[in-house]
């Protein structure tokens, strides 16, 4: 086959070509057809399947994730449980505002119980928290070693949650001590008071005062 055969070729009647040209033809019109069914429908297609694919491997990781925590929940749920317990029993060491002045009795009658002379028993300003408030008292007391050891262990020991700090210890005489601390007790705020203390604006500017 040469390049003349091609030249004498007769468009409007294929059946006079010579066998080698049409069995050419018919392989290049083989490929055009196959190239065009690529481009038309199977290259979308193939798109597809990746998409397809890809999304099959996300909902495969989210299928295990989903699987951990079915496998684990009996254990998240008692672990649950467990913290509601917990949380529930601190709760109920803080007492509301109502028990507040019966505990500052209790810390009084702690150290008069042990002897101790107090100098000093000034509750501060309460600062609110979230759901709780804070109140600092200072005291300073007047005892032997032994007296303020014990003063600090029925502090520990009483229901309600009493925290010692800024504590320091300076002697008086021969065998007498002065302790100086902060002692903070804590109350939960009932829920009048989270509301007003979510009410109180942020940031606010206090008013300067003329000299």
């Amino acid at each position: 086959m040469n390049l003349s055969e091609f030249r004498d070729l007769d468009l409007s009647d294929v059946s006079s070509w010579p066998t080698p040209v049409k069995v050419l033809g018919a392989a290049l019109a083989c490929v055009a057809i196959l190239a065009a069914g690529y481009y038309f429908f199977i290259k979308d297609k193939i798109t597809e399947l990746d998409q397809a694919e890809r999304q099959e491997l996300e909902l495969r990781q989210a299928f295990l994730k989903k699987k951990a925590l079915a496998v684990n929940l009996p254990a998240y749920q008692r672990q649950m449980e467990e913290m509601e317990e917990t949380f529930g029993v601190m709760l109920r060491q803080l007492p509301n505002r109502t028990e507040i002045p019966e505990l500052l009795i209790d810390i009084t009658q702690a150290g008069l119980g042990r002897g101790l002379q107090f100098e000093l028993f000034k509750p501060g300003a309460k600062r609110n928290h979230e759901f709780y408030a804070e109140l600092p008292i200072s005291i300073q007391v007047v005892g032997d070693y032994h007296e303020l050891g014990e003063f600090v262990s029925d502090l520990a020991a009483l229901p309600r949650i009493v925290s010692l700090g800024n504590l320091t210890i300076s002697r008086v005489g021969a065998d007498r001590l002065r302790m100086s601390a902060t002692a903070i007790t804590y109350h939960y705020l009932d829920e009048n008071e989270i509301q007003a203390q979510r009410a109180k604006p942020t940031g606010a500017q206090r008013p300067r005062t003329r000299r």
